[in-house]
């Protein structure tokens, strides 16, 4: 696997090694212990997420204030828009962002680890995303931030307003959202 660093330290792009012939690709998705080789920790993941979206759906920017998640996230089907941002008021990347192209056919996985929000936006006519979870999903520490927060500069390749759930469209901007310490 290859490392391609970003902007937030924490947050690591991952490109698997790809066996590709005439009868189709193989590549392992993911190895324990090369991935904490990887991210210089012991990471138990303890819950495998899928999802299918259509075209300019977005779902962001997510996380849970108490039992936090990190994500070894990837998309199977189609192409995302996917961002990470940092919300840790301590950190020095604080209100900083990740924000790159994920698709099934660039096979690449983003690591964001906890104290991070998450969201995607799909670029394709539909995608499927996978993302592994170091924590169970608990909606009532679950949390959103807005996904067109002004402070978080993020460029999302949208013309219009995307599709967002009832929940995503009631988020708060991030001076008025819980976070972390």
């Amino acid at each position: 696997m290859k490392v391609i660093p970003t902007a937030i330290p924490e947050v690591l792009l991952i490109e698997p090694r790809v066996f590709g012939d005439d009868r189709g690709f193989f590549y392992e998705s993911f190895n324990r212990r090369q991935f904490s080789e990887i991210v210089g920790q012991e990471v138990d993941f303890v819950q495998d997420n899928h999802s299918r979206s259509a075209k300019n759906v977005l779902r962001g920017l997510h996380y849970q204030i108490q039992q936090p998640q990190g994500k070894l996230v990837r998309v199977v089907q189609g192409a995302v828009f996917d961002v990470a941002v940092d919300i840790r008021r301590s950190s020095p990347t604080f209100g900083h962002n990740v924000s790159l192209e994920l698709s099934a056919d660039n096979k690449r996985m983003l690591w964001i680890p906890e104290g991070f929000a998450h969201g995607f936006l799909v670029l394709s006519e539909t995608a499927e995303f996978l993302y592994k979870t170091t924590d169970y999903y608990a909606p009532e520490y679950e949390r959103s931030i807005a996904w067109n927060e002004p402070s978080l500069h993020v460029s999302w390749p949208i013309e219009g307003q995307p599709t967002l759930s009832a929940k995503d469209q009631r988020a708060p901007l991030l001076a008025n959202a819980e976070l972390f310490a």
